[in-house]
Order: C-alpha cells, then structure tokens, then sequence
C-alpha cells in the first residue's frame, strides 16, 4: 500500500490551521496516510495550536522551524521528514480545499504515461481579490512564456508527486513556484487538474503582487539556465 505524507506549510496560521487538519481526517483515503505541519517559525500560535491536536490526531506531526526561511524551506523540510512515497502539498490557509486531494491521488497513480511524476492542481475559479487573481494570471503567463511548462497555475499549492522525483531536485528559495518545469527537467510528466478554491476565512495573505512577479524574473532566469544545463541519464543496463 503506497503511504501518502500531506506536507503544510504554516506561518501565521492559527486560526486557519486546527480546521484544515480536522478536514483532512475526514477524508476516505484508501492509503495510510500522515500529516507534517512545518510551521516557519511563526509568531502566532500556530505551533502551540497544532501540538494541542496531536494527542487526537495520531497521524500527525509537527516541525518548527528556528527561524522563517520562507515556503519552499518549509517543503523542503516537510518532505525531508516524510515517509511517505507520495507528497500531497497544500497551503496552509485553509484556501486549498483537502477533499479534492483522493481525486488528484487516484489520477497520479493510475495515469496513463509510464513517467507521470506529478499532479498539480488548477485553480479556475479563484476566490480572491480581483487584484490578486490578476497579478497572479500575470505571474503563470510570464513564467509559461519563457519555461513552457505547460502548467497553468504554479502558484496552487495543492500538488502530489512522487518524493523520489522530488528529493533529486535542486533546491533554492521561491523553488515551489517552478516544481512541474524542474520535474519535467528531469524528464518526469506533469498533468493538471481543476481543483476548487475557497475563500480565505482568517489573516492575511503572505504574497503580494511584488514577490508573485518581480522576484520571481531572477528565478525563471535561474530555472531556464538550469534546463539548458541539464541532462538526461538513461541507462541501459546495470548487473
């Protein structure tokens, strides 16, 4: 039976991140399944929050951070400390919705291409500000333009892939952004799916129009030198 590891990303995420996780455990998976909570190194209770879950959520647990080294770390970090053969990621939010996770898993394992390595969720109906939903749009065309991934929404956060194809990519800050094109550098497929959006009922949101687009033009840069540079090892046989 394929275990699943759900890693989230928490900063500042109290009063979202207590109903994420009881969502989660009413879902039907058919795989055993467990639930990593990275919290950045908030400073809300959002650490103190999730361990009071612990003790009725056996399938969960919790890393802090020492200090906030931003999303991607906390990825990075979640997935190092996973068990599971197939990550789920999602935010930490509560905008993600976990009942779409069973329907983004079944099509990760039963997918029709033999080197299908990743799932990632498409949020066509979005439910943010008008302003966001733009900068966003904006952010997905810039970087399908010059990395032609092929993927129309990076910037969801509900994805599932293999931790094998994960665990051989290169890390870097804002990395979580470019997951299906570095993915698909080391010739795994990368199919979208249409997944459900929800509001976001408490805080804020940590990314604004500046870090969606702006910072990320030295990324793309980076990611697109990376795939000029890259190489694709087939073996032929090995005794």
């Amino acid at each position: 039976m394929t275990k699943i590891s759900i890693v989230i990303p928490a900063y500042n995420e109290a009063d979202n991140i207590g109903t994420l996780i009881s969502e989660i455990k009413q879902l039907e998976l058919d795989s055993a399944y467990e639930i990593i909570i990275v919290d950045d190194a908030s400073s809300d209770d959002t650490y103190a929050t999730t361990l009071t879950l612990k003790a009725a959520v056996p399938e969960l647990r919790i890393i802090q951070h020492e200090s906030t080294y931003g999303q991607s770390a906390a990825i990075a970090t979640g997935i190092a400390h996973a068990d599971g053969e197939l990550i789920v990621t999602m935010d930490g939010d509560g905008q993600n919705n976990p009942a779409d996770i069973p329907r983004l898993v079944t099509a990760l394992l039963n997918g029709k291409s033999a080197n299908l390595r990743m799932v990632a969720g498409f949020r066509k109906k979005r439910n943010d500000s008008a302003w966001r939903i733009l900068s966003s749009k904006a952010a997905n065309s810039v970087r399908s333009f010059f990395l032609r991934d092929q993927t129309p929404d990076t910037g969801c956060g509900l994805k599932v892939f293999y931790r094998s194809a994960f665990i051989k990519l290169p890390f870097f800050d804002h990395m979580h952004r470019f997951l299906p094109a570095l993915i698909q550098m080391q010739g795994g497929g990368v199919i979208s799916i249409e997944v459900s959006h929800r509001a976001r009922m408490h805080g804020t949101s940590k990314y604004g129009t500046f870090n969606r687009l702006w910072v990320g033009i030295i990324d793309i840069l980076g990611v697109s030198w990376l795939r000029l540079r890259s190489k694709k090892v087939k073996i032929r046989k090995c005794d």
